[in-house]
């Protein structure tokens, strides 16, 4: 059957992202195919490099379905990366066991301008994949896309690695603002265009995972984490206007408000630390909120888990929330501790 012959069926995370409100709110996991499932482990250990899986269509389709089958998500979101998106633009991206992404040649402001062309075609692998969810995916399950912000892609870009403090970008961004501008307009657009190419083949919602605006200070979190995220959403919408857009500004804490007034998602993902109750009177509740259980709360199990799923759920009640963690599920997460939480999530 086709994903046009599949009946229609009302999507529990659609309705909650068009304000809908249910008593057990849609749930999903971010990084919910990943290394904590034995069966994942399993095709990983078969697919070489952890790039060489990302565009694998067949085997990243496969690792997506993974947790759908085993716990009935709400929501499947597409196995990839934030840094295809460098490795579309030119600049070799490899990953090290124990280490982490490593981009290479690391930009300077001489060199910025060599990566400035953005070549889709490198990412059909993934828009192959995204083809490939669609067809399997049960019809009352929502399909994610997503990409990363142009800010915590350009951090990757410019320092080579992953950092803690960003004092590699920021300080560029500080000794080379016009050069560093050229980035960020870059990576807005390809972005869009990237998005609006997921979009277009099946996704319904993507989420933009910005992991380090809680590193910036007020003055460049608006120049490097608002304003390109209004450019982008913007862009988004005139390309795919259907789309529900997801932000994920991680830990920005006392900046949610600012973010949430100039961006104007559809979803506001928060951060592990981000006290609802204080969003909750920032925002009000025009804004539909998603998260943000404690992973290490889920690898405890136990009551610690019960106790954080009740917080979660006293402090969403009455308002339209999707359950998920404030950051991505542990490797060393039990599977038990998930059928777990898919059951209290469930109970209403």
């Amino acid at each position: 059957m086709s994903p046009a012959d599949k009946p229609s069926i009302r999507k529990k995370m659609l309705a909650v992202l068009e304000g809908e409100t249910f008593a057990s709110p849609p749930l999903w996991l971010m990084r919910q195919a990943g290394r904590y499932l034995p069966e994942y482990r399993e095709v990983r250990a078969t697919a070489g490099s952890f790039l060489d899986l990302c565009f694998n269509p067949r085997l990243a389709a496969e690792v997506t379905l993974q947790p759908i089958r085993r716990f009935g998500f709400d929501a499947a979101i597409l196995f990839s990366d934030i840094l295809v998106l460098p490795h579309a633009l030119g600049q070799k991206v490899s990953f090290e066991e124990g280490y982490g992404p490593r981009l290479a040649p690391v930009l300077t402001e001489t060199t910025i301008g060599d990566f400035a062309q953005f070549k889709l075609g490198r990412l059909s692998p993934v828009l192959e994949t995204v083809e490939l969810i669609k067809a399997a995916l049960p019809a009352e399950t929502t399909f994610i896309g997503f990409c990363g912000s142009p800010w915590t892609v350009a951090s990757y870009m410019i320092a080579g690695a992953g950092s803690k403090d960003l004092a590699a970008v920021r300080l560029f961004a500080f000794r080379h603002p016009s050069a560093f501008s050229r980035l960020i307009d870059t990576l807005v657009c390809a972005s869009i265009d990237y998005l609006a190419a997921q979009a277009e083949s099946g996704v319904e919602v993507v989420q933009i995972f910005d992991s380090w605006a809680g590193l910036l200070p007020p003055d460049q979190f608006e120049a490097w984490c608002i304003e390109p995220t209004v450019r982008l959403v913007e862009g988004l919408r005139a390309r795919a206007p259907d789309l529900k857009i997801i932000c994920f500004p991680r830990e920005a804490g006392s900046k949610l408000q600012s973010f949430a007034k100039r961006v104007r998602a559809d979803g506001l993902a928060l951060g592990t630390a981000e006290d609802v109750g204080v969003v909750r009177s920032q925002l009000g509740f025009d804004v539909v909120l998603q998260g943000n259980l404690d992973p290490l709360s889920l690898v405890a199990g136990g009551q610690a888990l019960e106790d954080g799923v009740r917080r979660v759920r006293e402090a969403f009640a009455g308002v339209p929330h999707i359950f998920n963690l404030g950051h991505g599920i542990l490797p060393e997460t039990p599977i038990s501790h998930v059928e777990r939480l898919v059951q209290l999530v469930r109970t209403n």
